[in-house]
């Protein structure tokens, strides 16, 4: 079972009853607050956040929507299962999310996506089209790239591997490179938590190890279907919420995106960095509750 006690620390920022889906790897960790009866708002963090990130999100909105945020196994309050018990692999978070989705038998879901939570919500929506009504895109790729900050790049090598799970290297340094104003010490401290040993930061270094910068990558073959389906969801209506000062999925990612989605709207928050939610939650609210409406 997860450590559930992690979050007690932190129960002033992070106010939620915990829930825990059972996988074959372990327990998978998610919120699930508002009425079970609303439509749904589906939240996918990426990497190295957790379901912290959504906290505004899920207030703002549990009293109108069931909002149901899941942590990647590995991450948050999930279980930490070793490599050899669970792939850590794009086709294996995507494998958990669907598993999740048809258990709590959500639908009317509106998705909201960040950062490895794009490829990994996206890809389970488009298996289960007829469950959801509405997308939301933050600051993420959703096709093929070999484009990647050096920073993240030296993560990848021994070295790097050394500094994310040794030192929680990789959750540490996001928590001041990925926004644009400094997080309070106490949110700093929450976010970084769940990775604190070499066991419990292994999925954010696997999370870096599976960016498919080459063709022959494990998981470069389903980033390629992905964006090939991407036309598949011209019916649905999509909004693309940029933090326009990331340094990682910088504002290109977001102008390719609207070529290959061309019915998207999209707002930008020009202060903001990748970590949008932290460094604009009034802009975040704004644009969300202008689309939903």
């Amino acid at each position: 079972m997860p450590d559930l006690d992690l979050a007690l620390p932190f129960r002033d920022l992070y106010p939620f009853a915990n829930h825990v889906h059972p996988t074959p790897a372990g327990g998978l960790h998610y919120l699930d607050e508002g009425p079970r009866d609303a439509p749904v708002l589906l939240c996918i963090h990426g990497n190295p956040s957790w379901s912290l990130l959504y906290r505004q999100v899920v207030t703002d909105h549990r009293s109108k929507m069931r909002c149901v945020v899941p942590d990647h196994m590995g991450c948050g309050l999930s279980d930490q299962p070793s490599p050899e018990e669970f792939g850590y692999r794009l086709a294996d978070h995507v494998a958990n999310l669907e598993s999740l989705i048809l258990e709590l038998d959500l639908r009317r879901i509106t998705l909201v996506v960040h950062d490895w939570g794009g490829p990994i919500g996206t890809l389970a929506l488009l298996r289960h089209t007829g469950r959801f009504e509405r997308l939301v895109v933050t600051n993420t790729s959703l096709f093929p790239s070999t484009r990647i900050p050096r920073r993240i790049d030296l993560c990848r090598g021994l070295l790097g591997r050394i500094a994310v799970e040794g030192f929680n290297g990789f959750a540490r340094a996001a928590v001041h490179m990925a926004v644009t104003r400094p997080m309070p010490a106490r949110v700093r401290a929450a976010m970084v938590a769940p990775y604190a040993s070499p066991r419990s930061a292994r999925a954010t270094w696997r999370f870096v190890d599976d960016i498919p910068l080459q063709e022959e990558h494990p998981s470069r073959a389903l980033m390629t279907e992905l964006s090939a389906a991407l036309p598949r969801l011209e019916s649905l209506p999509t909004l693309l919420l940029w933090g326009e000062r990331d340094w990682c999925f910088t504002t290109a990612f977001r102008d390719e995106l609207l070529r290959r989605m061309p019915w998207a709207s999209s707002v930008g928050l020009a202060e903001a960095g990748h970590y949008l939610f932290e460094d604009d939650p009034e802009g975040v609210r704004a644009a969300l509750e202008e689309f939903l409406a």
